[in-house]
Formats: structure tokens, sequence, C-alpha cells
């Protein structure tokens, strides 16, 4: 009798990526919930970006601005530009999926980079559903849970300055940017040059507004004209 195959090998690729991916930025919320608790967030209102924004690059910046001392208005403003480039991937995900009800309002909440590119890299209509639901609800639900643990495990610390943690904010939104800049990408290099020279100039969390301002509107511009998200 011959061996039944493994549950991996049972797996469709598409699920095989939705999972692996899920899980790689699943656990990246830990990061998340510890430094939004060091920013001065409390744990419900940490949990509350996660389960309402839901998208990492906007919530780092969120407070990553909160950190480096700007106002709520700045830190909203920079959330908020760099969400656009979710809504870029809705329109393509829109014309790819076909999604209709309720289908639509909860794949509009988990459309990310994440279960956008799980989806736009298969060749199968099928494939590419099945893609971006387990991408998208499998990184929804570990990064809300990776944050609450991130959260818990932050308030826990006490005071963050003791450990450096009040700028690890900052620093963990621009180290997303340098997979980007290590491929030389020029939307990278602009937004971090803008974010680098504004800082003697500008109020604390502009920089990171500005750069964010730079990037969604190239998002924009690439996603109007054909490009790639």
């Amino acid at each position: 009798m011959a061996p039944r195959p493994s549950l991996a090998a049972q797996l469709t690729p598409a699920t095989r990526m939705g999972l692996s991916i899920a899980v790689a930025t699943g656990l990246y919320g830990i990061s998340f919930g510890a430094l939004a608790v060091a920013a001065g967030l409390s744990l419900a209102q940490a949990q509350a970006l996660s389960l309402l924004m839901f998208t990492g690059g906007s919530q780092f910046a969120f407070i990553g601005v909160l950190a480096s001392g700007g106002a709520g208005a700045s830190a909203l403003g920079a959330a908020t530009l760099l969400g656009v480039r979710n809504a870029v991937y809705g329109m393509q995900m829109q014309r790819l999926l076909g999604l209709r009800g309720w289908r639509r309002w909860l794949g509009a909440h988990v459309t990310i980079d994440e279960s956008a590119a799980t989806a736009v890299s298969q060749a199968d209509a099928a494939e590419q559903r099945r893609g971006f639901w387990v991408a998208g609800l499998g990184v929804f639900v570990l990064w809300n849970a990776c944050t609450l643990l991130g959260a818990v495990l932050g308030d826990a610390l006490g005071d963050p300055r003791r450990y450096g943690l009040d700028g690890a904010a900052v620093a963990a939104f621009l180290g997303l940017l340098w997979p980007r800049l290590h491929a030389r990408e020029p939307v990278a290099l602009a937004c971090g040059l803008a974010a680098t020279l504004a800082v003697p100039w500008v109020a604390p969390g502009l920089p990171i507004v500005l750069a964010a301002a730079l990037g969604a509107a190239w998002g924009a511009w690439r996603g109007g004209h054909g490009g790639a998200p």
C-alpha cells in the first residue's frame, strides 16, 4: 500500500504560498504591538489599529510619527497616505477576482501587499482566489494575535525609554524601506532622501508624512498607468 502524501503535499501551490506568507508576516505583528506600546498607545489602542486599519506600513507610519513627537493629525495623515496603495490593489483585485456581496467588503479589508501579491502570482483563476483568501485571512488572524502578544510583552517592560524603545518605532518604519533601497528602486530612494533632508527643517513626524506622500503618489500614478502594485 502506497504511503499517504503529507499534508503539505496535498495543499495547492497558492495555499502553501499563502500560508507561508501569513506566518512570516503575522509574526512581525509582535514587533508592532511592542513598538505601539512604546510609542505611548494602550494595549486596546494598539489592538484596534491592527483590527481596523490592518495595513502594516500605515500602522508603523502612525506609531512612528507619534514616537518621534508628531501630532495625532500628522500620524493619521502619514497612515492614510500610505494606505492609498491598498486602494490601487483593490481595483486590481476586483478586476481579477470579481468579488460580490459580503465577500467584496471582506475582501476589501484583507487587500494588502501580501494577499495581492499571492493572487497575481498565480496563473489559474481558482488558485488566484485561493491564494488571495489564504494569505489575506491568514495574515489578519496571525497579525492581530501577534499584535496582542507584542503589546502585552511591551507593556510588561515598563518605561520604554529605559531600553531605547521610544525611538524604535521610527527605526522600524525606516527599516521598511531597506529592501527597496537595497534594490535601488527610485521611489524608495526618493522617499528616504526626502525624509532625511526634511528632518532639520520641519516639525517632528512630518518627514515621515512627506515620505508617505511621495510613496502614495507614486503608487497611485503607477496604478493609474497600468503599472504593477
